[in-house]
């Protein structure tokens, strides 16, 4: 049943036709500005601007969540796809990813990287080749990453198709969100953490039920709490990603009235800002400091969208 409660587990019409608004222009302005996520040619792989190469891969994420959800109007859906191919062909179908690998063997974030397109069926068969290896190697085991990104690396270890062999209870455990801290206690960097702690282990709201129950009940009790603190100061990069939390949640949570105050904030061009720093006129410039909070608007309208008309569906209960 759709509501027109303002409750944060109430699905309303008028907030989830915002977030679809919301989500539609963010996919727009990045299609617009494409561009300026190309890689710089004349460098080897190994010195590629790690910030280029991840926002690369940011922009594959919102391209494979879009055509996961099969909710978007058919522009959006068409740009959504050109994102992704225009961001595979950026890394040479794989190539770049694959001499990244070969030359820093201990590194994970190029098959991070690849997980995206490897969901999409983009595959490099050499890439493929030495991932296989280097994930069988016992120094995969023993990498001295912080918990969320232990997660991270496991997660995406399992799109690619590797076998599991990280006890996810005990990575979970060991973060943030998984030792269940007093709420009051969240700053920034833990907030940030505690998000990608959540995305990891239902893949961005694909298996909900990833998330252990116990910390289902923590972020129903506290998520709303901290999403009134980072609206009230209107910081949009982190809101749109607690946002996104709360899609991911076995009982959704989707914050109606946050939305249209999103929506106001968002730029009639479809750029979203990241709530800390005013974007310059130059759209170039802007796309410096605004990209990610804008796939972020792109990926949290598109969940807030597709959980909605899950949770509208006749039979389906909204408690």
């Amino acid at each position: 049943m759709v509501t027109s409660g303002g409750q944060a587990s109430d699905v309303d019409v008028v907030a989830v036709r915002l977030a679809r608004q919301v989500g539609e222009k963010a996919v727009s302005w990045l299609g617009t500005m494409r561009t300026c996520f190309r890689l710089e040619r004349d460098r080897p792989g190994q010195d590629l601007d790690n910030g280029a190469l991840k926002s690369l891969a940011e922009l594959a994420l919102a391209g494979e969540i879009i055509r996961r959800e099969a909710v978007a109007g058919p522009h959006c859906a068409r740009t959504a796809e050109g994102l992704l191919e225009f961001a595979w062909r950026e890394l040479d179908e794989g190539e770049v990813l694959y001499r990244l690998q070969a030359g820093t063997p201990a590194a994970t974030h190029p098959m991070e990287m690849y997980a995206s397109f490897a969901a999409t069926g983009h595959r490099h068969d050499g890439l493929d080749r030495l991932t296989t290896h280097l994930h069988g190697l016992r120094a995969s085991r023993v990498s001295e990453h912080v918990p969320n990104r232990r997660l991270a690396v496991a997660a995406v270890a399992a799109k690619i198709g590797f076998p599991l062999r990280d006890d996810l209870a005990a990575l979970t455990g060991r973060t943030w969100l998984g030792g269940m801290p007093e709420p009051w206690m969240l700053d920034l960097a833990n907030a940030y953490g505690l998000t990608h702690t959540v995305f990891h282990l239902t893949d961005y709201g694909d298996r909900p039920e990833g998330l252990p129950g116990p910390l289902q009940g923590y972020l129903h009790q506290w998520l709303p709490v901290w999403v009134e603190v980072y609206r009230e100061i209107r910081f949009w990069d982190l809101l749109l990603e607690l946002l996104i939390v709360g899609t991911c949640l076995k009982r959704p949570l989707f914050f109606p009235a946050v939305w249209p105050e999103v929506a106001a904030a968002q730029q009639a061009d479809g750029l979203m800002p990241n709530g800390v720093t005013t974007p310059p006129a130059d759209p170039q410039a802007a796309w410096v400091n605004h990209r990610h909070p804008t796939i972020v608007a792109a990926i949290a309208g598109t969940l807030t969208l597709s959980r909605a008309l899950t949770r509208a569906t006749p039979g389906e209960s909204t408690s």
